[in-house]
């Protein structure tokens, strides 16, 4: 009688916080409000501190964030750029998605909705900020999010390291550029130039570099606790 062997594969499933991460943001939103409503001169002292006075980016928002991406981009690994080529059809989709259908789709459906759909109930100077933001949003595409949902669909782990490091690199040259020319075509907002370098430096560029240098850094650190641990360990008698 034949040995049937059956394989048993662990269910894919979010962690408990990462399950409830829709309670975890309304709760910091509430706790915000109240935060404003209780000490309104402490978040006003928080409102002002920001990257020098042309960057308009707000100092304990970018240390946030920095907090949220830097883990994320410590799992990217530039060295698998290298083999793009192998399989470039789901780059490409990814690619075109991304910097052509999702910049520029959220525009229109910005323009659409915040200018006639709901021209009624919404100022044209804040209709103009709302197409603004929907914009900025739409041109930076998540990275962290990708790792889950690669994770939860049984996704090749390299190719998605490979697909979020190209995806990086194109955002340093495509993202400022890219909002400029739709916010200035969709609102009637102007968006200094300076501003949107200083938010692809703050936002991109540095978070990049911490998660490279820490991922080198743990990678050499866990190789030389091998190491050492390995040569501790005594030989085995023959």
């Amino acid at each position: 009688m034949a040995e049937t062997t059956i394989a048993i594969t662990d269910k894919k499933k979010l962690s408990y916080f990462e399950r409830y991460l829709s309670l975890w943001v309304a709760g910091c939103m509430l706790a915000g409000i109240l935060l404003g409503k209780a000490v309104p001169g402490l978040i006003d002292g928080m409102r002002r501190l920001e990257f020098g006075e042309e960057s308009q980016i707000n100092v304990p928002i970018a240390v946030l964030i920095w907090l949220m991406i830097i883990p994320m981009m410590m799992k990217v690994d530039f060295g698998a750029i290298r083999n793009v080529g192998k399989r470039p059809r789901g780059l490409l989709i990814t690619l075109f998605v991304n910097w052509l259908v999702q910049p520029f789709s959220m525009a229109l459906f910005a323009w659409l909705f915040f200018r006639h759909v709901f021209g009624a109930w919404i100022a044209p100077a804040e209709a103009g900020q709302y197409i603004a933001g929907a914009i900025i949003l739409a041109a930076a595409p998540c990275t962290a999010m990708v790792f889950v949902w690669s994770y939860l669909s049984d996704g090749d782990p390299a190719y998605t390291l490979v697909q979020v490091s190209v995806n990086d690199l194109i955002m340093l040259v495509l993202f400022a550029p890219i909002v400029r020319f739709l916010v200035s075509g969709a609102s009637s907002l102007e968006v200094p130039f300076r501003v949107l370098l200083y938010s692809v430096v703050i936002f991109i560029v540095i978070p990049l570099a911490a998660g490279l240098t820490l991922r080198r850094y743990f990678i050499r650190r866990r190789a030389a606790r091998s190491g050492s641990s390995s040569s501790s360990c005594p030989a085995s008698p023959r």
